[in-house]
């Protein structure tokens, strides 16, 4: 960032309780349909969970990065080391006796970039109340602090950090994935970047074809925060009570767009907890999700902060200011 721009108090933290699994991708020729099978894949083995895969991108992007959760006792070790590697603090995740760490199952259409994903939460469906709330307690939150939350685990654990945001004062960012039925109380206030697909779920209360903006901003009128709709290709939008603001996507192309919501997410994070201005930061992100989809993998795609500056450079794009 310009450091004629820089935010002019001390940055805050990102803190990410959610999900670490490991990702079983199968890059296809094109995406199987119900009852068929599609040969010809190539197979990879990598490191994900949308909470770790939130905190990695929020690390890269220079923030100092918490991760609460789970893994199993005999098989996490590996994604904690992964973790630390990338500078996210892992001392708040829990290794947990018979359970395994989650897994994830991802194909990919090579042609396309789009995936489906199915998910065994494994330790993460096992992360508890009272470890959120005391892992939460010993950071002694402050207002510059945010938390991420996503829906890969159970609606308890997301209840007690949402609480422990409010209490402080801290920014709730929620990624509201994948889409299901959750509490109210997880949305209050927070910060949303469902995805087209989330927002109409959430949004309109179906699958269907209807405006993606209309139920973006119907969201935000029902949880009383800003709403950030990913597009894919078309970047976001950002609905905030009957405003509804666009910004568009950088010309890529896509090979595996895995991990771009969570890129997304991360870096957004990582610029709220710097100081910025929601639409700053949101512009970084949005950048951030073109950089990661021109690489395979959900984590390995992830940009540096010194690349998303490289991007913006050639944007000319209205920026912004840091708020004081």
């Amino acid at each position: 960032m310009d450091a004629g721009n820089g935010p002019r108090q001390a940055p805050g933290r990102v803190i990410v309780v959610g999900s670490i699994n490991f990702d079983l991708v199968l890059r296809l020729p094109r995406l199987p349909v119900a009852g068929e099978t599609v040969t010809g894949g190539s197979f990879e083995r990598h490191h994900g969970g949308k909470g770790a895969n939130q905190a990695v991108a929020a690390a890269r992007a220079g923030a100092e990065v918490h991760l609460i959760g789970a893994v199993g006792e005999d098989d996490g070790q590996a994604a904690l080391d992964a973790l630390a590697a990338e500078g996210v603090n892992v001392s708040a995740i829990a290794r947990l006796p018979s359970q395994h760490t989650g897994h994830a199952v991802v194909m990919v259409d090579g042609s396309s970039g789009e995936n489906q994903i199915a998910v065994a939460p494994g330790a993460n469906a096992a992360v508890t109340t009272g470890h959120v709330r005391r892992c939460i307690d010993a950071l002694r939150l402050t207002r510059r602090d945010v938390i991420v939350l996503s829906f890969e685990l159970m609606d308890a654990p997301l209840l007690a950090a949402a609480a422990a945001a409010r209490g402080a004062g801290a920014t709730l960012v929620v990624n509201p994935a994948p889409a299901r039925e959750c509490d109210s109380e997880v949305l209050r206030g927070a910060v949303l970047t469902p995805n087209r697909h989330e927002a109409m779920v959430l949004g309109s209360g179906h699958h269907g074809t209807a405006d993606v903006a209309k139920a973006a901003s119907v969201l935000s009128g029902r949880g009383g925060g800003p709403v950030i709709a990913t597009l894919g290709e078309q970047g976001a939008l950002l609905a905030d009570g009957t405003s509804v603001e666009y910004f568009p996507g950088h010309q890529v192309t896509a090979r595996d767009t895995t991990g771009a919501g969570d890129t997304l997410t991360g870096v957004l994070a990582a610029g709220l907890a710097e100081g910025w201005d929601l639409r700053v930061a949101l512009r970084r992100a949005v950048a951030a999700a073109a950089i990661a989809v021109t690489r395979p993998g959900a984590r390995e795609g992830m940009p540096a902060a010194s690349e998303i500056d490289a991007l913006l450079a050639t944007d000319r794009s209205p920026g912004g200011r840091p708020r004081g």
